[in-house]
């Protein structure tokens, strides 16, 4: 996967990336992906969505925050 900001990628993408890493991370865990309660699924998808905060215009990144907080 090429290096891109998260920023610039779709809410799809960023969800296809998120869903890999849990399926890899079951994986490891149970060496078998448990069967898949969409309904379930669902309902963390839209609880994330309705929860999703984005910053006011001009606020910095969270790389500018961690620059000014190592310079300190």
């Amino acid at each position: 996967m090429a290096t891109e900001r998260v920023g610039n990628m779709t809410l799809g993408e960023l969800t296809r990336i998120v869903e890999r890493i849990i399926e890899a991370r079951l994986v490891e865990d149970e060496g078998d992906v448990p069967e898949v309660n969409n309904e379930q699924l669902e309902r963390i998808f839209d609880s994330i969505d309705q929860n999703m905060w984005t910053p006011p215009p001009g606020a910095k990144s969270t790389l500018e925050l961690l620059r000014e907080d190592r310079d300190q």
